[in-house]
């Protein structure tokens, strides 16, 4: 009977494994994708929102992580983006826009780095609560429960258990340079909207949900532009 059992695991296993290989695809529906710059890199115009993340949440490690997406592998090697950011807010929308809207002045792309789930049963679950979110504006507030959505802010929201438990947790965010001082962007956004800078209010940013032990990173998107290419 153990025998059995075995032999039917074991089929099990070169069943998926095989799948997996048909697929094709170095990414998982699920998966989390993460925009990483070097930390002393300039990003255009060094007043803008990007820089003034870069700023605020690096840290002494040589990668920042600048924005994160979520990954959804559509049938066997259709890949799409969920992600909130300025132009888009939280949409849906194929890999190949999401590259265009972040190639670089020179026209390289940023390091693309992809982790994992390190209990991924329920990465598909994930991806459709992330869904629900589509249509909502980007969150320039930085609030939390104000109806809009930041990039890390929408990963935490799509990424809960049926409990309602979260996967990642929130710290007191930060919006200060490494000198204490407040980036420009910084002050002139939150003065233009009428509201104080909310130094140390709740929530996340990329680089520190980019540390959560829930997470294992899988691999860098070297050729990024030839993914899901046969």
């Amino acid at each position: 009977m153990e025998k059995y059992i075995s032999l039917i695991l074991l089929l099990s296993w070169i069943f998926f494994s095989g799948c997996q290989q048909e697929n094709g695809l170095p990414v998982q529906n699920g998966d989390l994708l993460f925009v990483g710059l070097p930390v002393n890199y300039t990003i255009g115009d060094t007043t803008g929102m990007s820089s003034a993340i870069a700023a605020a949440t690096g840290d002494e490690d040589s990668l920042n992580y600048i924005h994160v997406a979520i990954i959804e592998v559509d049938g066997h090697d259709s890949i799409w983006i969920i992600d909130a950011t300025l132009k888009h807010g939280v949409d849906r929308y194929p890999f190949s826009t999401f590259l265009a809207d972040f190639t670089l002045d020179d026209g390289s792309y940023p390091q693309l780095d992809v982790m994992r789930l390190k209990d991924n049963r329920h990465a598909a679950d994930y991806v459709e609560q992330a869904k629900k979110f589509c249509g909502q504006p980007y969150d320039i507030c930085f609030l939390p429960d104000n109806g809009a959505l930041y990039c890390s802010e929408l990963v935490r929201n799509a990424y809960r258990n049926a409990d309602g438990t979260y996967l990642f947790g929130e710290e007191p965010m930060n919006f200060k340079s490494a000198d204490g001082t407040f980036p420009p962007y910084w002050v002139y956004l939150f003065d233009s909207i009428g509201q104080p800078i909310p130094q140390d209010v709740p929530g996340t940013n990329p680089n520190g949900m980019s540390k959560e032990p829930c997470l294992t990173k899988v691999l860098t998107l070297e050729q990024p532009d030839k993914l899901g290419e046969k």
